[in-house]
């Protein structure tokens, strides 16, 4: 394979709803390309520091830095894109303005100038992850096997994707226009898939099929939906059934018609109830008789056994509808401590055992030997505008 060619997708762009985890599954799945033995550059664009605190680490400054190796022989390296210092990159590729850019930093031009113009702003969050996936060293090799993107959240991530539409009042022609059509080379190409995390509930749900039907209305490569912080399955179908269908989950108990201060009893729930108490009693959990302590721990439990077996049925309709969006679909397990480093490195095992980023064979696409890098675009478009 030549240095101009590449086997998988490069590019992975993370999404979800707020709350689902999206921080914690674009590092899990950074960790699990490195431990293929890829070179990986984690990115984020929201100025939480989220990364450096999954990886337990001080503040990331606005460079590129490792910060975790893997197994495989590859290893993590992570950039905090600050918009304003893109800006001056930006600024001194293009214009080659240097100490005068950072002169206009000082005034607060620099400021101004991203906060007024929301779409350039996006055009330099990015572009600059886009650069590090067209980087390459000088014998012609990418720099970065992989780039991961920790992006905005679901309901802004074809806009903040969609950088052409969003420059379009800003500039037709020149370095924007044309930085602009090289983020999107990349974005567009079969190098980059957007992930969406997602929970099995209905909100996050609802929201990533948005995202997608937005996502594919725009042109936009869509990759895997990820479900974060899956709960187990702790009963047999029958029992689910059973259990989801009675009122509350306390199996009857009290007068005749199965009713009391309890809903109605499904048959056979006196047998079970006692058989549970004996069960409880026999675990040292106190005396199985009416009244007793294991007795009175039966309605306790079938009550949480009902909720459990109501989770399991929502959960079940909201897997059916991830399903029929026809994408890869990939599960993570909700981890009981949190997510400490242990715990980040174990679910980026999980991702690479489920493939969450497989070679495509639409991402054997060779990238032209004679497509400018960005350096060569700017250099480019200075000389046509002196023109």
């Amino acid at each position: 394979m030549s240095p101009q060619q590449s086997s998988a997708v490069r590019l992975h762009v993370v999404t979800g709803k707020g709350g689902t985890g999206k921080t914690t599954v674009a590092a899990a799945l950074a960790l699990a390309l490195a431990a293929e033995g890829r070179r990986v550059l984690l990115c984020e664009v929201e100025e939480r520091q989220g990364i450096a605190q999954l990886f337990e680490t001080e503040a990331l400054p606005y460079e590129e830095r490792r910060i975790a190796s893997a197994s495989g022989g590859g290893e993590v390296h992570a950039l905090a894109i600050d918009a304003e210092l893109a800006m001056l990159d930006y600024l001194d590729m293009f214009y080659k303005l240097g100490r005068a850019g950072r002169a206009l930093r000082k005034l607060g031009a620099i400021d101004f100038a991203t906060t007024v113009a929301p779409g350039l702003r996006d055009v330099l969050l990015t572009g600059k992850a886009c650069e590090a996936v067209r980087r390459k060293d000088k014998a012609g090799w990418p720099v970065y096997d992989s780039v991961v993107l920790d992006a905005p959240p679901t309901g802004r991530i074809t806009r903040f994707l969609n950088v052409n539409d969003e420059v379009a009042g800003l500039a037709r022609v020149g370095p924007i226009h044309n930085q602009a059509q090289a983020v999107m080379r990349v974005l567009k190409s079969p190098q980059t898939a957007i992930h969406l995390v997602t929970l099995l509930e209905e909100m996050p749900v609802q929201e990533t099929m948005d995202g997608v039907a937005e996502l594919r209305s725009a042109g936009l490569p869509v990759g895997a939906v990820i479900v974060n912080m899956v709960r187990p399955v702790l009963l047999a179908d029958a029992e689910l059934t059973e259990l989801a269908a009675t009122e509350g989950g306390t199996e009857g108990k009290g007068t005749a018609s199965g009713t009391a201060s309890g809903p109605v009893s499904g048959p056979g729930n006196g047998k079970r109830r006692a058989a549970v108490a004996k069960a409880l009693s026999q675990a040292g959990l106190g005396g199985a008789r009416r009244g007793g302590v294991a007795e009175r721990l039966v309605d306790p439990l079938f009550a949480q056994a009902h909720e459990h077996a109501q989770r399991v049925v929502l959960e079940r309709e909201q897997r059916a509808e991830i399903a029929a969006l026809g994408l890869p679909v990939r599960e993570l397990e909700l981890l009981g401590d949190g997510v400490d480093l242990g715990g980040l490195y174990r679910l980026a095992e999980s991702l690479r055992h489920q493939a969450v980023a497989p070679a495509r064979e639409d991402a054997f696409a060779p990238v032209a030997p004679d497509e400018p890098d960005l350096a060569e675009e700017a250099e480019e478009a200075v000389a046509a505008d002196d023109d």
